[in-house]
């Protein structure tokens, strides 16, 4: 093969590999920031505060580093946010069943 096409070829890897990084972001950032809202919507801001606002920094941190490109460490706050976003909406349903 032509040494240009196979630099060619490889920086479109590279390029494609790179975009990979933000859609992958863009999912599970979508995901973490649905379950934060619903969270918040649920009132986990008041009946699992620690919960609910750890979830929602890491969603804000996600979104900065999503906007620094740190795809890899913005993905893994997200996650993060959404895990802990899900327990906080745990709780809140426990707490409001406890209360019935």
């Amino acid at each position: 093969m032509n040494r240009a096409i196979v630099v060619a070829l490889g920086a479109g890897l590279v390029l494609a590999s790179l975009d990979c990084g933000g859609v992958q972001y863009a999912v599970v950032v979508n995901l973490a920031a649905a379950r934060v809202a619903e969270a918040k919507a649920l009132g986990a801001d008041q009946l699992a505060p620690y919960e609910y606002y750890f979830a929602k920094e890491h969603l804000e941190q996600a979104q900065f580093e999503a906007a620094e490109a740190s795809y890899s460490d913005a993905s893994n706050l997200a996650e993060e946010a959404e895990d802990h976003a899900n327990t906080a909406i745990q709780l809140t349903e426990k707490a409001r069943r406890a209360r019935q």
